[in-house]
């Protein structure tokens, strides 16, 4: 948390001595912090905040391609009734996410990307149980793909 206010300092810094106070300088102080912190990571960085940003923009594109993937195939089930065999179902998904913020921010993921909606975790917090549109390779498949997806990217964001 350190490095990241230190990248925000940088920035804020940056803006001052540019003399534009718009958000595309201070973007540009953003970027430029992020860059310095990196080249003396080895020093400072104990926290592993450089690899840690670049993992979080890796989720974010996961997340995207995900995203349009997903609408394009239920825009076309839409467009195009009874040409796709949608084959619906409940999935229980065994969690490796143990935290909170790690639980909620899958079950997020998983409801904002069309097809799916997550239902609820376990009281136990081991499994979480969504629905998915379209089971048509078999539920081990989309259990597999959340796993080694979304799931696997959060963890490490959350764990790096």
């Amino acid at each position: 948390m350190t490095l990241f206010l230190l990248n925000i300092i940088l920035a804020l810094i940056w803006t001052f001595v540019s003399g534009s106070f718009t958000l595309g300088t201070f973007v540009i102080g953003l970027i430029l912090g992020y860059l310095v912190i990196a080249l003396v990571s080895p020093a400072i960085d104990r926290e592993n905040y450089v690899g840690r940003v670049w993992k979080t923009f890796t989720l974010v594109g996961f997340f995207i391609k995900e995203l349009f993937k997903s609408s394009f195939r239920v825009a076309l089930d839409v467009m195009k009734p009874g040409q796709f065999t949608m084959q619906s179902g409940v999935i229980a998904i065994p969690l490796d996410a143990e935290t909170d913020l790690e639980i909620t921010l899958l079950a997020n993921l998983i409801s904002l990307t069309p097809g799916t909606l997550s239902l609820d975790v376990s009281d136990d917090c081991k499994h979480l149980y969504i629905h998915a549109m379209y089971v048509d390779e078999g539920v081990e498949a989309v259990r597999n793909e959340i796993k080694s997806g979304m799931e696997r990217r959060i963890l490490e964001v959350t764990r790096a």
